[in-house]
This record gives structure tokens, C-alpha cells and sequence, in this order.
């Protein structure tokens, strides 16, 4: 997977076509075949980390994707474990029609960083899902940005989904990329592709980016003070006394 730090976009233009082609048969090939650091060793030969196939989302709905979010802990909502599985599965079909997304994804990788598309890596897959259970206002589940090989070419991000409160080693990943948009799902720790480990600072930068402005503080209004008299300054000037009265008067 190509990194976020290295995902520079660079205007495409017509002449690439036939790169994009060579590049494509290259990489094709290239995906097939695991490497080294992703190969499943074979547990007769090795003392390796016990893992499980990933499993395909069929639906929206999906039983099994459901009933594992809610085995996390009794204190799970059903209404709350439907609502992310929904939101999980409807998020990468819907980003892979808008990023016109190829059949492997180290092929997207590829038109993404040449500028012939505008997403489907994988951090870009995990931060619009994060975005969208975000907004969910989840209180019995708890969400986390996770990480494999960060900093490397093979970096892949997805994001996690455990009971309120429960360890990130006890979650379940939800990955749109590794699939083109369809929604696998395993147990964090029996990923037979990648190590996750979990970035809190990225999944709390990420919040702040995506939450809203605090209000502006309420104006208050001074109402004026009924006791306070206001003095003229003006001089007081007394009539002109006429000859007539000048003289009575004296």
C-alpha cells in the first residue's frame, strides 16, 4: 500500500496511456504473488500467530458481520452493531463507483499517485468511513484508526470497531481497500495479511479535524441603569433685565 506521505498527485496526461497500461500488467502480476512480509507461513514448519481467512461482506446486512460485532460484549446494541455494519458496507461500494475504482489495488494505487484518479488508497478508504461512523454517535462501540508496516511502501490503514471500552486487540477490522470497495472483516489479531497495531494520535487528529466549530459565545446585552440621572452641562444664562426694570429693581 502506498502511504499517505508519499501519495503526491501529479497531473496525468495523454501520453501515459500506454504507461498506464505497461504499469498495470506489471502490477497485476506483482499482487499476485504475496511477499515475503505478508506470506502466510505454514504453521507445521514455523511457530507462527494463528489466523483466520477474511471474510467478504455479502450485504449490507451481512449475519455473520453483525453477529461479530455484537459477540464483542453483551452491552453492544443490535441497533447499534446493524447501523456500522450498514454504514461499513455502504461506504466502500459508494467510494469505489465515485473513484472509478480498477480491479487491483495496487493498480489504483498507481493512477492515484499519477493523477488519473482522485482517491482509493487505503487511508482515504478508512478516513470517509471513519467520518460516516463518526457520525453515528455510537455509545456501546468504540472506533480506532489501526495501522500495518506504517512508514513503508506495503503501510495499509483501516479502521477498528470494539465494544465501548474494550482493548483494540479485541476489535474487529473493517478494510473497503484491500477488496475494491467490498468490505472484508476479521478479527484483529488473525489478519493472514497484516500486523495491525493502533494509532491513537492519527484517530484523535482525525476527530478534531471532522468536529464541529464550538458555538460563538452568546452576546450579552447591557440593560441601562434606571438610577443613573443624566446631568446637563449646559449654563444656565438669566434674562436681560430692561432700563424700566433695572431701575425698580434698584
Amino acid at each position: 500500500m502506498i502511504s499517505k506521505q508519499s501519495a503526491v498527485i501529479a497531473p496525468a496526461t495523454p501520453l501515459r496511456s500506454a504507461q498506464y497500461a505497461l504499469a498495470s500488467l506489471a502490477m497485476a502480476a506483482a499482487c499476485c504473488l504475496p511477499s515475503p512480509a505478508r506470506a502466510v507461513a505454514n504453521p507445521f514448519l514455523y511457530n507462527v500467530r494463528p489466523t483466520e481467512m477474511f471474510l467478504l461482506a455479502d450485504s449490507a446486512d451481512d449475519p455473520v458481520l453483525r453477529g461479530r460485532i455484537l459477540s464483542l460484549s453483551p452491552s453492544v446494541q443490535p441497533d447499534e452493531a446493524d447501523r456500522v455494519a450498514e454504514c461499513a458496507y455502504n461506504t466502500g461500494r459508494e467510494l469505489a463507483r465515485k473513484w472509478d475504482v480498477v480491479a487491483l489495488p495496487g493498480v489504483q494505487n498507481y493512477l492515484v499517485n499519477t493523477g488519473a484518479r482522485k482517491g482509493g488508497l487505503c487511508f482515504q478508504y478508512a478516513g470517509e468511513l471513519l467520518i460516516r461512523l463518526n457520525a453515528l454517535n455510537l455509545h456501546t462501540l468504540d472506533l480506532h484508526w489501526a495501522e500495518s508496516y506504517p512508514g513503508t511502501g506495503a503501510e495499509h490503514n483501516v479502521i477498528v470497531v470494539t465494544a465501548k471500552g474494550q482493548p483494540f486487540q479485541k476489535g474487529v477490522i473493517l478494510d473497503n481497500w484491500r477488496y475494491q470497495g467490498h468490505l472484508v472483516y476479521c478479527w484483529v489479531p488473525m489478519d493472514p495479511q497484516y500486523r495491525w497495531k493502533e494509532n491513537k494520535a492519527e484517530l484523535a487528529n482525525r476527530l478534531a479535524a471532522i468536529a464541529p466549530p464550538p458555538p460563538p459565545p452568546p452576546v450579552v446585552h447591557k440593560k441601562p441603569n434606571k438610577h443613573v440621572h443624566v446631568t446637563s452641562h449646559r449654563r444656565k444664562h438669566s434674562p436681560k433685565l430692561t432700563a424700566n426694570q433695572a431701575n425698580h429693581a434698584n
